[in-house]
């Protein structure tokens, strides 16, 4: 990329929303009202070009549920910008595309990660990327995640790793919230367009360095897929948020959040539970109880991070524990941030594995600035 080009996206992405729970910055055109409107799919597997950010987010494991080998996150985001609103041009930057990926290989403790950023016109393009509004599609250069009705298809050939994946369906969507609206703060507006895909089976290519691991029998998993859009910001003293997308073995899918103060306390909490073909229960914010147990000091940014966690809902109590102490992303060269994310055990209150997923850690190296 051009050093003057990269410098000027730089600048425009520091005036924008960063990281994974990013879609909560402020529209004034929104303010009027809360989108309580039904989901429909397969619609809403596409982008919201109206509302200001908006992420496709893919999670999971591969190998088996006794010895995982490697664990893989994907997100695609796109931010609103604001400018060049009547530019008819397709080089106007309406729209910023980011992307992140990362792999984890637990035998010997690798983790490697990646990034993409574009400026988009709103427009197909067929050199830069594109979100496609009519169904799921996003695309960053030679980076993409689409939907084909049965599976999600992920192909990212990163500097040192390849993701060429498939996420196929085997339960129906999960509604985050209220029927896809979800509360993420004490004010009513402080909210998302929010649903989710466990349990979807992963297959496979991921390749390390030049070195591939097939999808047969052994290597093939279990994936997750969050997709979020929203207009809202985040509470003014929220500074971070902690997040575990978990697949139990038996089929359930545990979600649980929480915002955090400065002191650490939690602002606002939420999450869900589905048995395997049962219905959803969401939690309140009262629900939901995150504590904190050891302590990883990342020694690229200094950021101290739980790697394990107790965490209590209404569905019982439950141990997170990191695969791998050092699964921290630096994302300063698309969306600005530092954040922990990785593969993680879900254990019973009798300490035996249950699930595997992912726990995600933002505002512990700084704290998460949003315009």
């Amino acid at each position: 990329m051009n050093p003057r080009r990269r410098a000027w996206l730089l600048r425009l992405a520091a005036l924008l929303p960063s990281a994974h729970m990013a879609p909560f910055a402020h529209s004034a055109a929104r303010a009027a009202g809360i989108d309580h409107s039904a989901l429909a799919f397969p619609r809403d597997h596409g982008a919201h070009l109206s509302a200001r950010t908006e992420w496709w987010y893919a999670t999971g494991w591969l190998g088996t549920e006794a010895a995982p080998t490697h664990g893989f996150q994907l997100t695609f985001f796109r931010s609103r910008t604001g400018l060049a609103k009547d530019v008819a041009s397709r080089f106007a930057a309406r729209h910023l595309l980011f992307a992140h990926a990362a792999v984890t290989q637990l035998t010997g403790g690798v983790h490697l990660h990646d990034q993409r950023i574009v400026r988009w016109s709103g427009a197909p393009d067929a050199a830069l990327g594109s979100a496609a509004s009519e169904r799921g599609a996003v695309r960053i250069k030679d980076w993409s995640l689409r939907d084909d009705g049965r599976a999600w298809q992920a192909r990212l050939p990163a500097a040192e790793f390849m993701l060429d994946l498939v996420f196929t369906r085997g339960q129906a969507l999960l509604l985050q919230g209220d029927a896809g609206h979800s509360r993420k703060g004490p004010d009513e507006r402080q909210a998302s367009r929010y649903y989710s895909e466990p349990q979807l089976a992963a297959a496979g290519r991921v390749t390390l360095r030049g070195q591939a691991t097939q999808g047969d029998a052994q290597t093939q998993g279990r994936a997750w897929l969050d997709h979020e859009w929203s207009d809202e910001i985040l509470h003014p003293q929220a500074v971070g948020w902690d997040w575990i997308g978990m697949n139990l073995f038996d089929g359930s899918a545990l979600t649980a959040f929480r915002l955090r103060r400065a002191d650490g306390s939690a602002l606002w909490a939420g999450g869900s539970w589905r048995a395997a073909g049962g219905a959803v229960r969401s939690f309140g914010a009262d629900e939901v109880r995150f504590t904190p147990g050891r302590a990883w000091r990342s020694p690229g940014s200094g950021a101290n991070y739980h790697v394990q966690w107790q965490v209590d809902t209404p569905t019982g109590r439950h141990t997170v524990r990191a695969l791998l102490d050092g699964q921290e992303l630096d994302s300063r060269a698309s969306t600005g941030t530092i954040y922990w994310e990785g593969l993680s055990e879900l254990l019973d209150a009798q300490g035996r594995r249950v699930g595997l997923g992912y726990l995600e850690m933002t505002g512990y190296a700084a704290a998460i600035k949003l315009a």
